[in-house]
């Protein structure tokens, strides 16, 4: 798809872009800077305004954010709750992959302005680090959990530096490292260490796969001297030797591998990787226009199977948890796993072949304070201004003239709240040199703050109805261009107007689904090896539905603020099962009844699951020691007992609209809109829920999101400089 520049003229000035102030109507048409509204403030609508007031641009576009609430970040918004401790929608790691996020935050951190005393995360090093341990779960033979860690080493370079070397973002150099990659593990699978006698009889009987080892690396040379000849569709040559190594492999490998653990796994992630390279070959991808999204009507799993994928790698750890990384999961069931094939392979592939510095990397801090508050003062210092406290409600359109496209007329916003004397609201307060969003508003800066604190108004809840006020921009006056930045649950709420015009839209907000997710975070007494986690700091996947992620989260207690400081943090998120009317007309009731339901499942989990994490956290009668949280008097004291003490942690049901965490469904890839279709003349969408290539939920889809809305309107970053991007 080839952007265009919407109809209405763009001017350009040289005027700086501190002007705080919307232009009035006659400056607008006598050459002022471009006036655009953006409505949301994750980090999909920020990229854009970061993109749209980039210094080169030399003030060109005069920006307005306007934000639900007092806090920046969306789904990826944190605070500072009792005692200082961090608080997350859920658990948010960055991947060795995400060129274009590092690359924008590598930018923001270089030009933070100063802060009085000694800014703790001045450096991007600083507030990013590698999380050098990867775990994934199963259920061993007897039915007891087993743990899986893997130590990725490090990748040449780091996020976001220049890419030197060829294009690694193609599917022919995909297939080439996965051919590589083949050869590695099955050449591990032949020289595993072990003194056992059983264990030396088994490896010795792979003698076998040397012949695997053999076909393996004669593909890899296949793929790098054949290029491009053999990866056309149905290359009849490079098939019979795929399947050929497949069948060599099984021969070899499948038996032996059923009483060990360990190379059981070897042996899965080998035949998931023989599926994928036996699947890309009959269909072509290497050739065919659509790349990977050629196979988005399928669903991973389903492909792998129809490509030779046993059932035993298709129900390994390792699926189960890439699944669990996109909560790839339809109406939040965990019995009904879905994940668009095309989708899978592309971010599987990026993941494992394109990664710099590490596999993941975690924040030092806080999403909130490492990625938005960064972002939030960079921009404010660029003359962006934040509108705090506007939620929308309706974008209108203008009457429609014949023959020419449909634009946007207002936006209709609730005011929540007012600021005293009209002055700009100031987010953020500063905790031992890292500026942070509360985990409330600051009610002395607001018109009536302390009526609005007694009444406990919910700034960021989808059904509060109380407000100080309407607000209508319009065209012309207050606004030349719109970024629609919210969620795409939030849509059918806030956008009627545009589904009702535009049948594209409408087929999007039907086919393109969200499902809500649950978190719950603990503060602990002990550590995790006194609890019996005796490996390194891990994040692991895979384990018990619905809490089937768990983070050892312990770098963060030097960073808030106990008495008595914890020894432990640990971080738990999965899916939720969506009980929501099919007709989305939930009520605030529905969410009270979400919370309750999520911390009784959670104490659940803890009663009964978690002992096989932390035996040491089990009871005299195999429950939870509801003794080891920590609380620093967080909750009344009659309830801090047993059970009752879990009203002291952080727990979360994301049911509100913006939210719900968006899917990649099979069959609905090609529902999503590009922020480069303008189907409305003077408006460009931006979130992870549009196309960008990687059409996923993850920081980096909503960076590159950002970037081709800021391109739409303004051609800048060119589309080349979209680090990944690849769609025509």
């Amino acid at each position: 798809m080839v952007s265009r520049q919407p109809r209405r003229t763009i001017a350009k000035t040289s005027r700086s872009a501190k002007t705080r102030k919307p232009a009035p109507e006659s400056e607008a048409r006598s050459g002022g800077p471009t006036r655009v509204a953006i409505v949301g403030g994750g980090i999909a609508a920020l990229t854009a305004a970061f993109e749209l007031t980039r210094p080169e641009l030399r003030g060109q576009y005069d920006v307005t954010v306007y934000q639900m609430g007092w806090r920046l970040g969306g789904k990826g918004a944190s605070s500072r709750g009792a005692s200082d401790r961090i608080e997350e929608h859920g658990l948010h790691l960055w991947m060795g992959f995400y060129e274009n996020a590092f690359r924008l935050m590598r930018e923001c951190y270089a030009e933070l302005p100063p802060l009085p005393g000694k800014r703790r995360f001045a450096d991007w090093q600083d507030a990013f680090t590698p999380a050098e341990h990867i775990g994934l779960s199963d259920r061993g033979p007897t039915g007891a959990w087993e743990f899986w860690l893997a130590h990725f080493p490090a990748g040449k370079g780091l996020p976001g530096d220049p890419i030197e070397d060829h294009d690694p973002f193609t599917v022919s150099s995909y297939l080439r490292q996965s051919a590589v990659l083949l050869s590695e593990l099955i050449r591990s699978a032949q020289t595993q260490p072990d003194a056992s006698p059983d264990r030396l009889m088994r490896y010795g009987a792979l003698a076998g796969t040397a012949a695997a080892f053999e076909a393996t690396d004669f593909l890899r040379q296949a793929l790098e001297t054949w290029m491009p000849s053999a990866l056309r569709a149905g290359s009849p040559v490079l098939l019979r030797l795929i399947e050929s190594l497949a069948a060599t492999a099984r021969r070899s490998l499948e038996q032996l591998v059923s009483g060990d653990t360990e190379l059981r796994r070897t042996w899965q992630v080998i035949d998931v990787i023989l599926a994928s390279l036996r699947g890309a070959t009959i269909h072509g991808l290497a050739f065919d226009p659509r790349g990977f999204d050629a196979l988005n009507e399928l669903d991973s799993r389903e492909w792998l199977r129809m490509n030779g994928a046993s059932e035993q790698s298709l129900d390994s750890d390792f699926m189960r948890g890439l699944y669990d990384l996109v909560f790839g999961f339809e109406n939040g069931d965990t019995e009904r796993p879905r994940l668009a094939a095309g989708v899978a392979l592309r971010g599987t592939m990026r993941m494992f072949f394109t990664y710099r510095g590490a596999l993941f990397w975690r924040m030092s801090a806080g999403m909130g304070e490492i990625v938005f508050s960064p972002l939030y003062e960079v921009l404010d210092q660029r003359g962006v201004r934040f509108e705090f406290f506007h939620r929308l409600r309706n974008v209108r359109l203008a009457v429609p003239v014949k023959g020419e496209p449909a634009s946007v007329e207002a936006l209709e916003f609730d005011v929540q709240a007012r600021v005293n004397g009209g002055a700009e609201y100031r987010p953020l307060k500063t905790i031992r040199g890292v500026p942070c969003w509360p985990a409330g508003p600051d009610y002395g800066q607001l018109e009536d703050g302390a009526t609005m604190a007694r009444e406990g108004r919910n700034f960021e809840s989808h059904w509060e109805s109380r407000n100080a006020g309407e607000l209508a921009v319009r065209v012309g006056k207050d606004f030349d261009f719109v970024v629609l930045g919210v969620s795409i649950g939030s849509i059918p709420h806030v956008a009627r107007e545009l589904i009702d015009r535009e049948p594209k839209w409408r087929d999007m907000v039907s086919r393109v689904k969200t499902v809500p997710t649950q978190a719950f975070q603990l503060w602990m007494r002990d550590d995790v090896q006194t609890l019996g986690w005796q490996r390194p700091q891990v994040n692991l996947s895979g384990f018990v539905e619905p809490f089937s992620t768990w983070a050892d989260m312990r770098h963060l207690i030097r960073h808030e603020g106990w008495k008595k400081r914890p020894k432990a943090i640990a971080y738990f998120c999965g899916v939720l099962l969506d009980r929501a009317p099919e007709d989305g007309a939930i009520t605030a009731k529905h969410y009270e009844e979400e919370r309750v339901a999520v911390r009784r499942t959670a104490i659940d989990f803890l009663n009964r699951d978690v002992g096989a994490l932390w035996p040491g956290a089990r009871d005299g009668r195999g429950g939870f020691r509801w003794d080891l949280l920590v609380s620093d008097g967080g909750a009344p004291a009659a309830r801090e007992a047993g059970e009752g003490r879990f009203d002291t942690q952080f727990w979360t049901a994301n049911v509100n609209p913006s939210d719900r965490y968006v899917l990649s469904l099979p069959g609905s890839i090609r529902y999503r809109l590009s922020p480069l279709d303008l189907s409305f003349d003077n408006l460009t969408i931006a979130g992870d829920w549009t196309q960008t290539g990687l059409d996923s939920g993850c920081i980096e889809s909503a960076t590159m999101s950002g970037m081709l809305a800021a391109h739409a309107l303004s051609q800048q970053p060119p589309l080349h400089a979209i680090i990944g991007y690849d769609h025509p």
